[in-house]
């Protein structure tokens, strides 16, 4: 099975366009704000930690989740959604192969959705990775759980006849 999150960028790009106008309206009000209250420096200073706040948490939810199970091996992968064509520094990338997965699980947080694959090195080690699922779709994700609950399953078959 194959799955993605593309069609996100364009939200994402609108987000981002949305989060500069405000800080541009921020500044630009700037001087209304020096005559109505008394402190008009901190009124700034917390409106504009405001939209960095809005901004961080933006972009490190924002990332581009690509799940490939057809094959041997499953290839998961998460990489930023803006820049990530000519600077590719926030990629995140595992091949495994079927056999190697021992368990899944998805955390929800508030802005915030992962996937935690527990899986086997070459020698028999345990060891998990995280990506980054904010972006994906409920459907998406249920469609990625039934694809690990059938791996899983497979395994145990295997497992238990030898």
């Amino acid at each position: 099975m194959r799955t993605n999150n593309g069609k996100v960028k364009n939200t994402i790009i609108s987000i981002y366009f949305i989060l500069i106008v405000l800080a541009v309206i921020v500044t630009t009000l700037y001087s209304s704000f020096s005559d109505e209250s008394s402190n008009p420096a901190r009124t700034i200073m917390i409106m504009l930690g405001g939209f960095v706040l809005l901004f961080i948490i933006t972009h490190s939810v924002s990332k581009y989740f690509e799940y490939d199970s057809d094959g041997i091996k499953v290839v998961i992968m998460n990489r930023g959604l803006l820049v990530s064509e000519f600077v590719n520094y926030r990629e995140h990338r595992v091949e495994f192969e079927k056999n190697d997965l021992l368990g899944y699980r998805f955390r929800n947080y508030i802005f915030y959705k992962s996937l935690v694959l527990t899986l086997k090195d070459k020698k028999d080690r345990k060891y998990k990775e995280r990506f980054n699922i904010s972006l994906v779709s409920r459907r998406k994700r249920k469609y990625i759980r039934q694809s690990l609950s059938k791996i899983i399953k497979q395994n145990r078959k295997t497992y238990n006849k030898a």
